[in-house]
């Protein structure tokens, strides 16, 4: 149990995208479609990682043994190694494995902070929310930056009045709105996120009717879980924008690109020529974990850190003694909605937008809202995916017709570097 209000921002959260797409049909076709939304749809969605089932019914643990609570000096700091070149930061800071826990407990916990940060390596004290400063700011930001076209019209939808609320459920066929009709039909959308909020947020465009392709470096391999979890809907390929030909490719689908999605910080942003200023007529969006501007701005994050740094691992801690955790990873899911919500917002707006999200400035809104209770349990939304896989719908419906994923089964790193559309 958390005193939290962390459901009632998971739904809303997802409402919030919902209603997004909604406007954005409404903006394209003239004609606002019925949006539902099962709660325990929305609460099984945003835990779908760990709902994600293999051939054999097994699930994908989400964190390596050296991503955890340690006990500091004078606290407790926790660690994110689970991609090789974090645990290998670690590992240089502090000493061996065998000895990281006396490495940990030998020094204060924003010590330990500072030289795992410094070397490459992702680490952060646990805070109260009187030790953290948050930043000003709305939970999402939309700033025009151009004279962007608004989208094409919408298909018709064909016999869109027995799509009426008013006909049961059952009597709705899956294929009755057909993916022309979807609010983001015919948009392309260039993901360059990474694990979970990001991919959150793109996977739901997808399923809105865009067309996602999703960029990886060879160098720096998606883990397992997220290979499979972060591509659900979407093309997936793998490009190098090291080398001249990558980056020619990646220029070439940033201009052929309807909207930006990135997961970059801003020194990546600028080495990439990705600029938000260079894009003014599409819309860009940019996730980060602490925001873009301020001493944390060019950090690394992950939603259990900044879980523990803003106060929120306190506030869930069992005894005092020890922080504990969120019941699921919300900062990522939310934030997820929250973006593709955004970028779905500025595209009925008629694009041309920098929207910008941070997993922070949920943590704030979590911490803001009003105490809630728990609204049921995770319902049973569960499809498959191909190859023996299964795991959770889209969540929601418009004119009673549940949306569906794209692109099954899953295949990471690979479709040629290019939209089909």
């Amino acid at each position: 149990m958390t005193p939290l209000a962390v459901d009632e921002c998971a739904l809303e959260a997802v409402t919030a995208c919902l209603d997004a797409a909604a406007d954005l049909a409404e903006a394209r076709g003239g004609r606002r479609p019925l949006v539902e939304l099962d709660p325990g749809h929305a609460l099984a969605a945003v835990r779908s990682e760990a709902l994600l089932r293999d051939a054999d019914g097994r699930g994908i643990g989400g964190f390596a043994p050296l991503s955890r609570l340690w006990r500091a000096a004078d606290g407790w700091v926790r660690t994110h190694a689970n991609y090789p070149w974090h645990r290998q930061a670690l590992l240089a800071t502090l000493g061996p494995e065998d000895g990281l826990e006396r490495a940990i407990a030998a020094l204060p916990a924003l010590e330990v902070e500072r030289r795992v940060y410094e070397a490459g390596g992702l680490a952060v004290a646990a805070r109260t929310t009187d030790q953290w400063t948050f930043e000003p700011g709305p939970l999402i930001s939309i700033e025009p930056t151009g004279q962007g076209q608004p989208p094409a019209p919408l298909s018709p939808v064909p016999n869109a009045a027995r799509l009426s609320s008013r006909q049961p459920k059952s009597a709705l066929p899956a294929s009755a709105l057909p993916a022309s009709a979807l609010p983001a039909s015919g948009l392309r959308v260039l993901d360059l996120t990474r694990v979970i909020a990001g991919p959150v947020g793109t996977r739901m465009l997808a399923a809105l009717g865009a067309e996602v392709l999703r960029v990886d470096s060879p160098r720096r391999p998606e883990l397992s879980l997220h290979a499979f979890d972060g591509v659900i809907g979407k093309a997936s390929t793998l490009l190098d924008a090291d080398t001249p030909d990558g980056y020619a490719a990646l220029q070439r689908l940033a201009g052929q690109a309807d909207v930006i999605v990135t997961g970059y910080r801003p020194g990546a942003m600028r080495r990439l020529g990705l600029d938000t200023d260079r894009f003014p007529d599409k819309v860009v969006a940019t996730l980060s974990a602490w925001g873009t501007a301020g001493e944390w701005g060019d950090r690394r994050g992950f939603d259990s850190l900044v879980q523990v740094a803003t106060g929120i691992g306190w506030a869930c801690g069992v005894d005092g003694a020890r922080p504990g955790a969120l019941p699921y990873q919300l900062l990522d899911h939310a934030t997820g909605y929250l973006l593709a919500a955004g970028v779905l917002t500025a595209l009925a707006r008629g694009g041309g937008a920098h929207v910008s999200v941070s997993l922070v400035r949920t943590a704030r809104w979590l911490l803001d809202h009003p105490p809630g209770r728990p609204q049921g349990e995770p319902g049973d939304f569960r499809t498959d995916l191909g190859n023996g896989w299964s795991g959770i719908t889209p969540p929601g419906r418009l004119d009673g017709v549940p949306l569906r994923w794209p692109r099954l089964p899953p295949a990471y790193g690979q479709a040629p570097p290019a939209f089909t559309a």
